[in-house]
């Protein structure tokens, strides 16, 4: 593996990276108090450990006070960031990786409602969407005050003991100068391409003026901003020569804006879109660049980042999303092991749950940003215990597998014919097709572990209570709930239709009162069908779980089919009628009620938890299905007894408890299964 072109090293200016794959900046919200304390290192220095060349903290690490931080962003600009910031990137070095970190102030980027409620700047006055700030135009004091912060958080993360920084330039304050999108200033600072570049060349160069020739100093540029009026790929070229000769070291070159959702989505690609779109394009932007060049723009899979680093498309590749999934990736391309890589399938909770949850998370990786109390490496039990798992969708197949990793002799039952559950029933839908990868590698990670798995398999409380196991672990699942209303019976779910075993035409309404993906993959489902469908919800927006990422591409969807989308209406009934079904509709609070005349309803309304077969194991288990939460959060064994002459432990985990997503189910697995 020594000739692998993404193990090979790389001298950027005076710093040698041990390999050629990089987190690229991104932030997600692990900071406390705006600073990088013990989850954030640990999550860093997870990737550290995993093999990576080069870790990136702080995506829009913020350098002034005033730039209020929209998603959990570092604040470097406090004078205790630099204790945190050295300790991090003292375990960073030890285990042989590189760190920098992304500096910039968010200017329009951020909301007026939040941290110290002051204006927000930018170049000239103007709102960003998707922050919905009203922005002021930059006044002198306020150029100058900026370069100031600029100038003292480089310096700041010189004396950290980081390896360099990066110039956040796109989306944010600095590049509201230079790009005519956000610059409609008439003074020396617009109008010409010499004046839209002067303040940020001045940043870069005074930032360069103050701090050592051997400390990097790195920009994030969009190359191509499509959207007019903007910056485009020969403008973005003359400004990555004059950004280079001002004292830029390498450039993370990307691709598109980020002003809106539907425009963020594409730069930074989900699930149901082609992989790597802009890596050909970096190719031919890096041809006429004289500094380094990484890119990362959903790179996930080693064979694409391979000819990436072969074929000369990069120097560095970024694989940001691909390391939160498995920070052990890198480590495993040098073991031989690429076929134990955790895949990416591109969900972007990562992203969407910064706003949605509060933190970064993966979808099936539960220990990314909990590696304090979820270790990603599974530790071998004391002894070795048999163990039961009944279902095979996500949370059994993780209990499976982490048991399996333990020791455990462990055999998973399943009453279907294939594996995932409700999660192969999402990938049904062609925007989600990728979630079966989470399907696919823990079946393959339970061969690999001797995990025994019976499919077509209803098993029984009987057999399971006589079968000498030391613990019963039910993930069973859910079954499509039904709204409590009259004509409920005339209801379809929309399992049935995503499924293909009901294909309602004509005029469709789909009731969504859970406001995940689910309603959204039903409405698309029918619109290829050729229905004519209305999307009603009760709350006040549509499908308000679903982030903005993952989003866009379905609205982008549900306009083109021209699908009526109607908020805060419940439904009261369903009637049938000689003409079809008649819906009635309410606004809670009000007298005032509406009908729809339909041809078919289908109903999202989450999950009802199947719980029939745990309780007819309650009485015969030792704990009676308790579980301890101080132990199931520390990662201790299980310690209720409730019925000493039980012959098994008893937990269920997943929809089984109640209907939540992907991610809970994992971690419920997780933590449980760690301390089986």
């Amino acid at each position: 593996m020594a000739t692998d072109p993404l193990l090979t090293p790389f001298r950027l200016k005076g710093l040698t990276l041990r390999n050629r794959i990089v987190s690229t900046s991104h932030e997600p919200a692990y900071s406390d108090d705006g600073l990088p304390k013990d989850r954030y290192r640990a999550y860093h220095v997870e990737k550290a450990r995993g093999g990576v060349g080069l870790t990136m903290i702080g995506g829009s690490a913020l350098v002034s006070r005033d730039s209020a931080p929209a998603f959990g962003n570092l604040q470097v600009w406090k004078d205790e960031s630099v204790p945190w910031m050295r300790r991090l990137a003292d375990e960073v070095h030890e285990h042989g990786a590189a760190v920098m970190i992304q500096l910039t102030h968010l200017g329009h980027r951020t909301s007026n409602y939040t941290h110290d409620w002051v204006p927000a700047v930018s170049a000239s006055a103007t709102r960003e969407p998707a922050h919905r700030a009203f922005a002021k135009a930059a006044e002198q004091w306020d150029l100058d005050r900026i370069k100031d912060d600029f100038v003292r958080g480089a310096q700041a993360c010189r004396e950290a003991g980081l390896d360099g920084i990066e110039l956040m330039l796109y989306g944010h304050f600095l590049d509201s100068f230079w790009t005519p999108f956000w610059n409609h200033r008439d003074d020396e600072y617009g109008g010409s391409y010499e004046n839209r570049m002067r303040y940020p060349l001045e940043v870069i160069g005074a930032v360069r003026a103050a701090v050592p020739d051997d400390f990097l100093v790195g920009a994030r540029v969009s190359f191509d901003e499509e959207r007019a009026p903007g910056v485009g790929p020969q403008e973005a070229l003359r400004i990555g020569g004059d950004i280079a000769a001002a004292g830029i070291d390498f450039i993370s070159l990307v691709k598109g804006s980020i002003e809106s959702d539907t425009a963020l989505s594409r730069m930074i690609p989900p699930m149901g879109t082609p992989a790597s779109p802009h890596l050909e394009f970096a190719g031919r932007m890096k041809r006429e660049l004289t500094v380094p060049v990484m890119h990362a723009a959903r790179i996930a899979d080693v064979a694409t980042a391979r000819y990436a680093i072969e074929a000369g498309l990069l120097d560095l590749v970024g694989m940001t999303r691909a390391l939160l999934a498995d920070p052990y990736l890198p480590l495993k391309v040098a073991t031989g092991q690429e076929d134990r890589i955790r895949p990416c399938v591109g969900a972007n909770m990562c992203i969407d749950s910064i706003y949605t949850s509060g933190a970064a998370f993966c979808i099936h990786n539960p220990s990314s940003g909990r590696e304090l109390e979820v270790p990603q490496v599974v530790a071998p039990a004391a002894a070795p215990r048999r163990v039961a798992v009944v279902g095979g969708g996500p949370a059994g197949l993780e209990a499976a597998r982490v048991a399996g990793e333990r020791g455990h002799d462990v055999t998973l039952f399943e009453a279907g014919s294939a594996l995932g559950g409700q999660l192969a029933l999402a990938a049904l839908s062609p925007r989600r097709r990728d979630l079966q990868g989470i399907v696919d590698w823990r079946a393959q990670e339970l061969e690999r572990l001797g995990v025994k798995v019976h499919l077509d398999t209803y098993v029984e409380a009987d057999t399971l209570a006589g079968g000498g196991y030391d613990v019963v672990v039910v993930a069973t699942g859910g079954l499509p709930g039904r709204p409590d209303v009259p004509g409920a019976q005339l209801v379809l779910d929309g399992w049935d239709v995503v499924s293909g075993a009901r294909r309602p035409t004509g005029r469709v309404l789909v009731y969504d009162d859970h406001g995940g993906t689910q309603a959204l993959d039903v409405t698309e489902t029918l619109l290829r069908a050729g229905a004519e469908v209305e999307l009603v919800t009760p709350e006040r927006t549509v499908s308000p779980e679903v982030g903005a990422l993952v989003g866009a591409g379905y609205f982008v969807a549900l306009a083109e089919g021209g699908v009526r989308q109607t908020v805060l209406r419940r439904l009261l009934s369903v009637e049938r009628t000689p003409d079809g079904l008649l819906v009635t509709l309410g606004a809670e609070g009000a007298s005032r009620t509406e009908t729809r005349r339909v041809d078919a309803v289908v109903a999202e309304v989450g999950t009802v938890a199947v719980a029939d077969l745990y309780d007819e194991l309650v009485a015969g288990s030792s704990n009676h299905g308790e579980v301890r939460i101080e132990d199931l959060l520390a990662l201790r064994r299980q310690s209720a007894v409730r019925n000493p002459a039980g012959t098994y432990q008893l937990f269920r985990i997943g929809d089984a408890v109640a209907g939540r997503n992907v991610h809970a189910a994992m971690l419920d697995a997780a933590r449980l299964a760690r301390a089986l």
